[in-house]
């Protein structure tokens, strides 16, 4: 019943439009559920006086049609496209020719401003969901009439996601903008085995295949591709992406197997410059001379680097393992030994925990949050983008689009070297299984060790405890992203896929949180608030203040949750244990490809360490006398143990 208002912007009731009237009605007297999502959709037309806001934003509509489809194209704009695509085909002879004419334009203004950096990815994708509604629109026409092609294209390329892997989000963003500078696009999804890939080029005659992957394992993939196809004569030229990926890695692991390109891809921005590249006779010539020279300077510093590297013997390297006073070390008792498992965890609670730095990177929009709202040339943008995101997360959490699901374990163990011992109960009389690590092996600086994961757990002799954890907010999405893409609506599905995995990462966040704080219970939650110097029973989790979100970001708390596959555990294969200790594909629906990938996507997995000097780091590289004692430890080969282990091989196997 009261309201903070600016005096001098108050309107006269009675002027106000009927249309902005009555949403604002709605709002204030609450008179309908979604009166706020009502009033946000026409608030763009308000702006300022309201007047000549919506005097602008309409005048673009008495311009000629193939101005109007242009000019909806750039802004993003597709409410009228529909319409306007048909109106420009009842002026033409031919359908195909609105595609040749109006919307390739209009995709290449948008190709050229995003390539001089004045348009954003945000503003590409949502130009690129204005042309296939334009072209989906006009495609039984064209079949109508038997026209067997579209228009003439920049070239032909394949893109799909290796074998083992499942993430996506990269590569539709690289597809929509090669698709928005007029290159046919063959998206042929993820987990594709080589023969498909392979089979699917020669079909389609494609001028460049991409290949997309983000866990470790996809370069070993990408290589072996790149092998069968020098095995098989071929000669397209390879683009490559996703996070694991690098120049480095491509030039020295990857493109020595083929005698043509391979070209490593930053990021979407930088996708259409190389693909124009390898396809144009004109550049090809130079582009790939200029690529082989620096590849081969890649090498050389890598080779050097490798000549210079100082061993430790894996003897002098455990005997300079980080030193912990275990006699006089408590470990904390958790509350309960096994699992625990949470099905359906309130969307509503995870979102607060949010990180929202890495959802902005994700749009190739780089800059700290909240900081990027005042960056001069990517501020506006980043707001636009953050209310598109803040009004798809409430329909996500209101309308039930994902459900959150976890499960958390934790056990009685002790470090065996450099193994990890779980056991089934106090006693630590039954072995539920063994975690295996591996250990820095580098020559360090005089008084800094050579750290192992199983450092941070108590010898045998003493208690200590571990966990481990699960946990997804992605199941539910796949019918949600395919309801998008009927929709030709490639902006919400990516949003979609960005928000899920930055709720997992959230869910991740305040799980372990609430592990620290309740279920381990070796963190007293700072409850000053209320008088209570010694904390609270039960912390209050729901609502975090900025300083609280800040803390958790910078990770300032005791202990850590390293993930399988990653840094400081860098073999993927130890997901296997976790899913066996906690049942975690019955528990949470969470289950592992053949390369160790998570699916659903939106998903987070690791162990728990509670000892106050555990800390991330980074395995690097290992020689082969540890890989080998690694094999015989995990009862593995030692190719299989070279396979997993690949990026951190220092040497050539």
């Amino acid at each position: 019943d009261m309201g903070i208002v600016n005096a001098a912007q108050l309107a006269v009731y009675d002027d106000l439009p009927a249309e902005l009237r009555e949403r604002v009605e709605d709002v204030v007297l609450n008179r309908r559920p979604d009166a706020t999502d009502r009033l946000l959709e026409i608030a763009d037309q308000y702006r300022g006086d309201g007047t000549q806001a919506k005097k602008e934003d309409q005048e673009w509509r008495s311009w000629p049609v193939a101005k109007r489809i242009e000019h909806a194209m750039v802004k993003g704009i597709d409410t009228y496209i529909v319409e306007d695509t048909e109106e420009a085909r009842q002026g033409v002879e031919r359908p195909l020719h609105v595609i040749e004419g109006p919307l390739m334009d209009g995709m290449g203004v948008v190709g050229d401003l995003f390539g001089a950096g004045k348009m954003f990815l945000p503003q590409v994708v949502k130009s690129a969901r204005v042309m296939k509604k334009a072209v989906a629109h006009l495609i039984p026409f064209i079949e109508a009439e038997k026209a067997d092609g579209a228009s003439e294209s920049n070239g032909k390329i394949l893109m799909a996601t290796v074998k083992g892997d499942v993430h996506d989000i990269g590569k539709n963003i690289v597809g929509v903008v090669l698709q928005c500078n007029n290159f046919e696009v063959f998206d042929i999804g993820v987990m594709v085995p080589t023969q498909t890939i392979l089979e699917a080029a020669q079909k389609h005659k494609v001028d460049v295949i991409g290949l997309s992957g983000l866990i470790t394992p996809s370069l070993e993939e990408m290589t072996h591709i790149a092998k069968e196809m020098q095995r098989l004569g071929m000669n397209i030229p390879i683009m490559i992406g996703g996070a694991t990926t690098s120049k480095a890695h491509t030039a020295v692991k990857i493109a020595p197997h083929y005698d043509n390109p391979i070209v490593w891809v930053k990021d979407a921005s930088r996708a259409v410059g190389v693909a124009q590249s390898l396809i144009s006779k004109d550049l090809r010539t130079k582009f790939v001379a200029d690529l082989n020279a620096d590849y081969e300077a890649v090498r050389e510093r890598h080779a050097a680097r490798q000549k210079d590297t100082k061993w430790l013997t894996l003897e002098q390297a455990r005997n300079n393992k980080i030193q912990i006073d275990w006699a006089n070390y408590q470990a904390p008792k958790p509350q309960f030994t096994g699992t625990k498992v949470f099905d359906d965890y309130s969307l509503a609670e995870i979102a607060p925990y949010i990180d929202w730095t890495p959802f902005f990177h994700s749009w190739e929009l780089k800059g700290s949050y909240p900081n990027i709202f005042d960056d001069a040339e990517k501020g506006e943008e980043a707001k636009k983008l953050f209310a598109d995101a803040q009004k798809m997360l409430k329909q996500i959490i209101s309308e039930k689009w994902l459900q959150a699901r976890a499960v958390i374990g934790l056990y009685p163990a002790n470090s065996v070297g450099d193994d990890i011992e779980v056991y089934s109960g106090e006693s630590r009389s039954t072995l539920l299984t063994t975690f295996h690590n591996l250990r820095q092996q580098q020559e360090k600086a005089a008084g800094k060790p050579n750290r192992c994961l199983s450092d941070f757990i108590a010898p045998k002799g003493q208690d200590d405890y571990i966990g481990a954890f699960a946990v997804t907010t992605g199941e539910g999405i796949d019918a949600k992203v395919a309801e998008f893409e009927a929709q030709h609506d490639d902006y919400s599905a990516i949003m979609l896929k960005a928000l899920a995995d930055r709720l997992a990462e959230a869910f991740a966040e305040l799980m372990h949180l609430r592990v620290r704080q309740e279920f381990w219970g070796y963190e007293t939650p700072n409850c000053s608030e209320h008088g209570n110097g010694n904390g609270c029973a039960k912390p209050k989790l729901a609502k975090p203040d900025t300083e609280t979100l800040n803390y958790l970001i910078s990770e300032k708390y005791r202990g850590i949750r390293p993930a399988a596959g990653y840094p400081a555990s860098p073999d993927h294969t130890e997901k296997d244990l976790i899913w066996e200790i906690m049942d975690v594909k019955a528990n949470t629906g969470i289950w592992l490809t053949e390369a160790k990938a998570m699916v659903p996507t939106a998903a987070v997995s690791g162990i728990y360490f509670a000892h106050p000097e555990s800390s991330y780091f980074a395995v690097g590289k290992i020689n082969r006398e540890q890989v080998e004692d690694y094999a015989k430890r995990k009862g593995m080969t030692m190719e299989e143990a070279e396979y997993w282990l690949a990026p951190n091989l220092g040497y050539e196997p």
